[in-house]
């Protein structure tokens, strides 16, 4: 029956060509399906967004907001007044014509977007994960007080599967930016409001699908508050947790999963 797999990551080639990174798989040793992914976001200037996280921060609130609404609502907000320094009219052009913009549903790039929202290594990074793991940091000490206060989301069903969108999350991330609600409990309200997210629309997954168990992989799970938040959850659900613990949830776990698969593979080629 298989294991309903949730692979939140930085980004990888997906089967229909785009960036991948925050899926939902019915998997089992010999194949997957795509069952739902998060909000695909256009990276603009291609690899150039993994390096300066406040080009994330842009396109989120462009493409989920409308950067018209945020001016006109949100203008005060010293966020807004730096992204408006940028030639955010060439980038959108840019994404309009799908020039080295692709799309991605990558959740790496969503935290990127919300640490540069805060001020977390807005301008650039210097090593890989460096603004996930400074606006994990900066959650931790509110966490556990901010689950009543957790960002929603929104889940669609879409051509592709379901699809998990971010509109709500934004605007009520700005609202608190306006409100001058601390950082650490903003930060700590984005990890409540993912984590829930991510369980709930992993828990209706398995119901439809008639699945028990949940596996929660890929570089983003190396976040500890977001992943024992959200195993909390599934198993209030009466789901079966699985996540590495010998080997590691990024890219170093893949080579391993490769070598389960190709061995199950050839197994059932010699069985048939």
């Amino acid at each position: 029956e298989g294991v309903l797999g949730v692979a939140l990551d930085g980004l990888g080639m997906g089967e229909d060509g785009l960036l991948w990174g925050g899926e939902f798989l019915h998997a089992d040793y010999r194949g997957f399906k795509r069952l739902a992914h998060f909000q695909n976001i256009h990276m603009l200037g291609g690899a150039q967004a993994m390096h300066e996280p406040w080009r994330n921060t842009f396109a989120q609130l462009d493409q989920t907001l409308g950067w018209d609404r945020v001016e006109r609502e949100f203008a005060d907000l010293e966020i807004v007044r730096y992204l408006g320094e940028k030639p955010l009219t060439t980038l959108q052009t840019m994404a309009r014509r799908s020039l080295n913009s692709p799309l991605s549903s990558s959740c790496g790039r969503l935290f990127d977007a919300v640490a540069a929202a805060l001020g977390c290594c807005r301008d650039r990074v210097q090593h890989e994960g460096q603004a996930a793991i400074e606006l994990e940091a900066l959650a931790a000490s509110c966490f556990a007080d901010e689950a009543g206060q957790a960002y929603p989301s929104l889940y669609q069903e879409g051509k592709t599967g379901g699809v998990l969108y971010w509109e709500p999350l934004w605007a009520s991330l700005l609202t608190d930016l306006q409100r001058d609600v601390d950082d650490a409990r903003i930060a700590a309200r984005f990890h409540q409001g993912l984590a829930q997210a991510v369980a709930q629309l992993a828990q209706q997954l398995c119901e439809r699908h008639h699945l028990q168990e949940v596996v929660l992989s890929g570089g983003v799970f190396q976040n500890s508050l977001l992943l024992e938040r959200t195993s909390e959850l599934l198993r209030i659900a009466g789901l079966k947790v699985l996540a590495p613990v010998e080997l590691p949830a990024n890219d170093g776990g893949l080579s391993l999963g490769q070598a389960a698969v190709a061995a199950a593979r050839r197994l059932q080629c010699r069985a048939a």
